[in-house]
């Protein structure tokens, strides 16, 4: 569609013409509704959670925020604090700062400014990882309790167990063997903690965090660590020195497996941003069509709303299933390279060869 469009703009737009010199008076900028702003303000992180705007009575434009904590520090001026919302959207300027976009810029370029506020995706992060803190300590101490042990399990023991036991026999045990009870706590943190930030990123208005390159960047930074202080020397040898190889071989294939080092991780980190940013992006494009067609004429907007509501519908619950799709795939890659990281090395008993 995108290139349908690009297509026919070149071909039918137009052809500028001089002006002779003479300056033309400016165009006054239609104002309306801009997709871009509405996608990229959902996508990107931001200093507040944005629910929706609305024009009041008084024609202005009224916002339903939560305004979050700023915190910056300049070596010119010091620290700076105060919440987000005394920016009024970008409209006033706070202790030499202001607002452009989502980014906080000083008014004045000579001076070195170092934003460490706590922003949505922050927040939300925060967010997710006392809920996961809470409910694992509280289904930790039912077992205590003999819950689940004694007797049968009860509230969320019946849904998180199920859970457990499948990453534990289908994920950790085929690919680690007897060394999984060593990694399960970290496979299953990585699990639970991508898959809430995959739940609560479907809820409007709130910071799509998995698909925040930073985050999923400190995922894959973590994995590679965990996978690299795990290896053994088995392992690094058949990256070195490859074993039954030819040596001219050799030359191309070293080279690829050192690179394959530090491609594996990078393939965690952009298989999960790009899926969670393209479905979020999905979703909201298709909403956006409806206003997109509402600036034609209101009649066309009102009568695309329900074909664009029923794929918006479609979509969102196949994020569902993503949302739990990209945590099991994220951490059954992981478990799969600290396999290849920690295989013991395999020796070939010939008294056992059938004659």
């Amino acid at each position: 569609m995108v290139a349908g469009f690009s297509v026919c703009i070149i071909l039918f737009s137009n052809i500028s013409k001089a002006n002779d010199g003479q300056e033309k008076p400016p165009v006054e900028k239609k104002e309306g509704f801009d997709a871009n702003e509405v996608i990229f303000g959902h996508i990107l992180d931001a200093h507040e959670f944005h629910f929706l705007s609305y024009e009041g009575t008084d024609g202005q434009s009224h916002h339903l925020t939560i305004p979050l904590p700023v915190i910056l520090y300049s070596p010119q001026k010091g620290w700076s604090v105060f919440m987000s919302s005394a920016f009024h959207h970008g409209e006033k300027e706070v202790d030499g700062y202001k607002l452009v976009g989502n980014k906080i810029v000083p008014v004045d370029s000579a001076v070195k400014v170092y934003d460490i506020s706590l922003t949505r995706a922050v927040v939300q992060m925060f967010l997710a990882l006392a809920v996961l803190t809470f409910l694992m300590i509280g289904i930790g101490r039912k077992y205590q309790n003999g819950d689940g042990v004694n007797k049968a399990p009860s509230g969320w023991q019946n849904a998180i167990e199920p859970v457990i036991t499948f990453i534990r026999d289908e994920v950790g045990k085929p690919n680690l063997g007897v060394k999984v009870d060593k990694f399960m706590p970290y496979l299953l943190t990585v699990f639970f903690f991508i898959l809430i930030n995959n739940l609560v990123g479907l809820i409007p208005g709130s910071a799509n965090v998995t698909g925040n390159i930073a985050v999923t960047l400190v995922l894959g930074v973590i994995a590679f660590l965990v996978i690299l202080f795990s290896s053994r020397s088995h392992y690094w040898g058949h990256i070195f020195n490859p074993p039954g190889v030819p040596g001219f071989v050799k030359v191309i294939l070293v080279p690829v497996e050192f690179l394959g080092i530090f491609i594996k991780p990078m393939a965690l980190i952009i298989r999960l941003f790009a899926n969670m940013v393209a479905g979020h992006t999905i979703i909201i494009c298709l909403i956006s069509l409806i206003f997109i067609f509402a600036n034609l004429h209101p009649a066309v907007g009102w009568g695309s709303s329900p074909v664009s509501l029923g794929f918006t519908v479609f979509i969102y619950l196949i994020e569902v299933l993503v949302a739990f799709l990209q945590a099991y795939i994220f951490t059954m890659l992981t478990a799969v390279f600290i396999g290849l990281a920690i295989e013991e090395p395999y020796h070939h008993d010939e008294s056992h060869v059938a004659i």
